[in-house]
């Protein structure tokens, strides 16, 4: 068998299993940030994503990124051109789909499998993120609806549309969005948001007279951990977006068949990683985890971009993309008075975003691959705009309709006491008890916010 080959599938197969660090850190990251009776309900959350986005995936989304390609022939050069003819319409052509019989037991088949897999590990993070933004809250049931629907099919389609050689996007706009500022982080943090405009704030956020409540993490440790693991893992998630192939120079390219290397990419997250650390310890003043979350915001701003920016244009970007996050999020949390419990709409869905627009603003005249075509800042913003509105409009939709049939949310009672009662019927956390969580309200006197809750529940039955 050509090495080659050989090369390719265990490429792949290990940036797959070092990608499974995504998931272990959103389930630890969000399990922090749960208060105590919401800490298993969250992180089996994150383990039923796994359960109901693979099939989803396998059955539909895989076919769909293919089919919703313009089915184009591509042979790329080593100055970052290419050429592009009419060619085999994708569907299924040669790609290995669940009903052709080719996608295994196939001893011949030796790279269906494992980019496969890769896309489906992309799918997972689009879950996870959401359902950091709407814990403690949403039912169980309409989460995997929701995800089901977001990994499996939505996202897939915005990266037929950009994240290939042959979506439109890029075929006639020279889209460029090398590791998915746009396609994974900002279709995520959007989706979630229509969804949180149905799902609404959790009891006891917002008072009628301004005021807001701040639920402290249970375990802030923990949520720092969880990512810096997912950290660890963006080193495989930028590595699986790029292809081995023969037909470019240096024999690495991006998903749009320009060249790209490894040790470009390396430079690029952890300069993100450097630049987003700091600006989120200066803009937020030190707050821990604005800290790390600027450092997510960093790497999410130059995602799109990584395979071209140099490093010192990266550590720029990501050090002010870290303060426009941390802007962001408390205006979307303080003044739009939208409960995201963990930051993901400004964190990866405004910086994704953000990221697709950066490219256009500082890699103008880049060829992104597909006919030779050109990034620029309007093909940059007429991408950033269709991604957009297929992520608000299908996350608003579909919560809507479970919202209609009263599918979306828990009942208040099952807040107030939380979802791990009621999910499981018992207290993980039995050795500890339950302190009072005091409330600050407008007028500066405080009490006992969950007390206070369950009297007007009782008062409004």
């Amino acid at each position: 068998m050509d090495t080659s080959v050989v090369f390719t599938e265990a490429y792949y197969f290990f940036t797959v299993a070092i990608m499974w660090l995504l998931h272990v850190g959103f389930m630890t990251y969000e399990a922090g940030v749960s208060r105590r009776k919401n800490v298993m309900s969250t992180a089996m959350k994150n383990i039923m994503t796994i359960a109901v986005v693979t099939p989803t995936f396998y059955y539909v989304g895989w076919y769909v990124y293919f089919c919703m390609q313009e089915g184009l022939k591509f042979t790329g050069t080593a100055d970052g051109g290419g050429t592009a003819a009419s060619g085999d319409y994708y569907c299924g052509d040669g790609f290995g789909l669940p009903w052709d019989g080719s996608m295994g037991p196939n001893l011949g088949d030796n790279i269906s499998g494992v980019f496969w897999a890769a896309f489906v590990l992309f799918s997972w993070t689009t879950g996870s993120i959401m359902s950091g933004s709407v814990l403690e809250r949403i039912r169980i049931s309409a989460y995997l609806w929701l995800t089901a629907l977001m990994g499996g099919i939505v996202w897939v389609i915005a990266a037929a549309w950009g994240w290939s050689y042959g979506g439109w996007l890029s075929v006639h706009f020279g889209y460029h969005d090398f590791a998915a500022s746009g396609v994974v982080h900002g279709v995520a943090g959007i989706f979630a948001l229509g969804v949180l405009f149905n799902l609404g704030p959790r009891i006891g956020r917002y008072d009628a007279d301004g005021g807001t409540r701040v639920f402290k993490p249970h375990n802030l440790h923990l949520t720092l951990m969880g990512l810096m693991i997912i950290f660890t893992a963006f080193y495989a998630f930028y590595a699986a977006c790029l292809a081995i192939t023969a037909d470019t120079t240096p024999g690495w390219a991006n998903i749009y068949f320009s060249p790209a290397t490894l040790s470009a990419i390396t430079f690029t997250i952890t300069m993100g990683f450097a630049g987003g650390f700091a600006g989120g310890y200066i803009f937020a003043k030190g707050d821990p985890f604005w800290t790390i979350s600027g450092g997510l915001a960093g790497v999410v701003a130059v995602s799109a971009g990584a395979d071209i920016y140099s490093p010192n244009l990266t550590l720029i970007l990501a050090f002010f993309s870290a303060g426009l996050a941390y802007s962001v999020g408390n205006w979307i949390e303080q003044k739009a008075r939208i409960d995201d419990a963990v930051g993901a709409v400004s964190v990866h869905g405004v910086m994704g975003f953000w990221g697709v627009m950066l490219v256009g603003i500082f890699a103008g005249g880049y060829p992104t691959g597909a006919g030779g075509v050109k990034t620029s800042f309007l093909g940059q913003l007429v991408g950033a705009a269709a991604i957009f509105a297929l992520s608000f409009v299908t996350g608003y939709v579909a919560s809507w309709i479970l919202k209609q049939f009263n599918l979306l949310r828990v009942p208040p009672e099952v807040e107030v006491e939380g979802l791990d009662m009621a999910e499981f019927e018992t207290d993980f956390y039995p050795e500890f008890g339950r302190a009072p969580e005091p409330i600050v309200h407008a007028d500066g006197s405080e009490g006992d916010a969950d007390e206070t809750l369950r009297a007007d529940l009782a008062a409004n039955r």
